[in-house]
């Protein structure tokens, strides 16, 4: 049987939760290609108070998004047969307040598209039924609505949308592959934030106008801060 995606929206009530005791627990944190956003490996690094070199090198693999031709970051799994979550353990996830968008989102799938008219931004969501899992076989019931704000998604999904306006851009102005010397800047720039800290500090990186305004004030500010300076710095690198 496979599974079913079901059109909804945010008032729509459904059943679904994943707690210890439902037969299928953890099952979902095996068996998978976990990608993660810019957004979700500064999280989990911070959790794990890590610097992103060493969370990058400890936890992931850099690929090539085949479609989108970026650096695309996934979880390094903890055994390679079973392709386990390195974050999962028999009580759950031991990251759990740092985990990532798809992972939150989970069993709603949304997408995302531009009205051609105004280029305003519209979120669509979907129920994924798979028949694998127990969850839905519980009794609480919930809003879509209510999941995204039980899971804390609106900060996720409003900074994993600017990812999205990064690929976008890059399916406009760069379609293809990109040189190897761009995709290693573009990763610094989005995911190896204390690297790309330290080139700004150290002058390798320079802008001038409003992009090197934003820079230089990234530089003494928080990560978040740093991770959208390096967004707009990766969309100009992209337009050049």
């Amino acid at each position: 049987m496979e599974h079913t995606l079901i059109p909804i929206t945010e008032e729509t009530v459904f059943r679904f939760e994943c707690i210890p005791g439902v037969a299928c627990f953890n099952r979902c944190c095996r068996d998978l290609v976990q990608a993660l956003t810019p957004y979700d490996v500064l999280r989990l690094r911070q959790g794990l108070g890590l610097p992103s070199g060493r969370f990058l090198e400890r936890y992931t693999r850099t690929h090539i998004g085949p479609a989108s031709g970026l650096p695309v970051v996934t979880l390094k799994p903890a055994d390679e047969h079973t392709r386990v979550c390195p974050f999962v353990s028999p009580a759950g996830c031991r990251v759990y307040p740092h985990r990532p968008a798809s992972c939150r989102t989970y069993p709603l799938v949304r997408s995302l598209s531009r009205v051609r008219a105004t280029g305003a931004a519209v979120a669509s969501f979907y129920l994924l039924r798979e028949p694998h899992c127990g969850g839905f076989d519980t009794a609480r019931e919930r809003t879509v609505r209510s999941w995204i704000e039980d899971q804390a998604l609106r900060v996720y999904n409003a900074e994993n949308d600017r990812m999205m306006g990064l690929i976008s851009a890059k399916n406009r102005m760069r379609p293809g592959p990109l040189p190897a010397d761009a995709i290693a800047a573009l990763r610094l720039a989005l995911y190896d934030l204390d690297a790309f800290r330290a080139r700004l500090a150290q002058g390798n990186i320079k802008e001038a106008g409003p992009l090197g305004e934003a820079l230089a004030a990234a530089l003494e500010g928080e990560d978040l801060q740093l991770l959208h300076a390096g967004l707009l710095w990766a969309q100009r690198l992209l337009d050049r």
